[in-house]
């Protein structure tokens, strides 16, 4: 794998202890392509599965347009599309458009109105830049170091909504739906329906929900072979199927035919039972098209909790795989 040619000279533990005396240490600039996050440093992988050029074999491309269980080559790419949202949009566009030889169609940094600032990170790609097959969006999970992150996928607070069930607050907010300070606008944003859709209410343009729905629209009507995919890790996970969760919520099933399929990872529980079961009419019809990845014993996919107090459950196919990384399937709430 190449590296950068600013990273060069510190890509190695001994160059980061010899440089300094020699004067020679190279900072990369924040938001720059040379710039790469503590995760993209921790598992430097950029490269598909065996290097697969998706874009470029129709082969591996029928195969990854099947939303089946073991598509190893769908998963792949939304597991390194999950794990390459990390890092900031120069990075980003570099690898989808030369290493992947796809198109970067996006970088968005919506407003959290949790956290109180432009936080919840997200990007989109294509397959090509025309007649493409595919579109996947892509958001980021939780920094290690961003306590603000933590908390959220901590919280346990949430909003019921009548005859769907009960969502995540801390998630809601995170998609630009609502605050939890004012506990109105929930009912405002989620009882949007189809009719009233097509502009967004005022104040969310730099919201990724509202954004991402206008973006995915028009990419469509452009593309209209294309089906989408929606993927993240850990935070980015509960993201992932909590948007495809309002467009269903505000009947936006015109987009919704066009699913693909939903690829999360380590993600945490964003709803009760009741959620589950209402999301799940939508997304196992006429195949399941909701794929749930889970670690051995990661923590964040174990919150928040399913007691009888804070009633939160998975839904969807979950994929366990233990510590010899042996795949289990589970098709039950949980």
């Amino acid at each position: 794998m190449a590296k950068s040619t600013e990273n060069d000279n510190n890509h190695r533990f001994h160059y980061l202890i010899v440089n300094p005396e020699k004067g020679q240490v190279v900072i990369p600039k924040r938001g720059t392509e040379t710039f790469i996050s503590t995760i993209g440093h921790l598992d430097m992988r950029i490269d598909l599965h065996k290097g697969q050029i998706l874009a470029q074999d129709s082969d591996i491309m029928d195969e990854a347009l099947k939303p089946e269980m073991g598509n190893r080559a769908l998963m792949d790419l939304c597991m390194m599309a999950s794990k390459l949202a990390y890092e900031n949009s120069q990075v980003i566009k570099k690898v989808v458009n030369h290493h992947w030889k796809m198109h970067f169609v996006d970088f968005y940094n919506g407003w959290n109105d949790y956290q109180k600032e432009m936080s919840t990170q997200v990007f989109i790609l294509c397959d090509k830049a025309k007649d493409a097959n595919f579109i996947l969006i892509s958001f980021r999970g939780t920094e290690l170091f961003d306590a603000y992150d933590w908390i959220t996928d901590f919280d346990y607070s949430w909003y019921e909504i009548p005859n769907m069930g009960k969502v995540h607050m801390g998630f809601l907010e995170a998609l630009g739906l609502g605050n939890r300070v004012e506990p109105s606008t929930f009912y405002y944003h989620l009882q949007m329906k189809n009719k009233s859709s097509e502009t967004p209410p005022p104040k969310t343009e730099m919201t990724a929900y509202y954004t991402l729905r206008s973006k995915l629209r028009s990419l469509l009507e452009e593309h209209k072979n294309a089906k989408f995919i929606v993927t993240g890790h850990s935070l980015g996970g509960a993201l992932a199927i909590s948007f495809p969760t309002i467009l269903v919520m505000h009947e936006e099933m015109d987009i919704m035919e066009k699913l693909l399929g939903i690829y999360t990872f380590g993600q945490p529980r964003i709803g009760d039972r009741q959620l589950g079961k209402f999301m799940e009419t939508h997304l196992e019809q006429p195949v399941p098209k909701y794929f749930r990845v889970v670690y051995c014993n990661d923590l964040v996919p174990r919150l928040p909790y399913d007691d009888k107090t804070f009633l939160y459950k998975h839904f969807g196919l979950c994929l366990y795989y233990n510590s010899f990384y042996s795949e289990k399937v589970k098709y039950f709430l949980s």
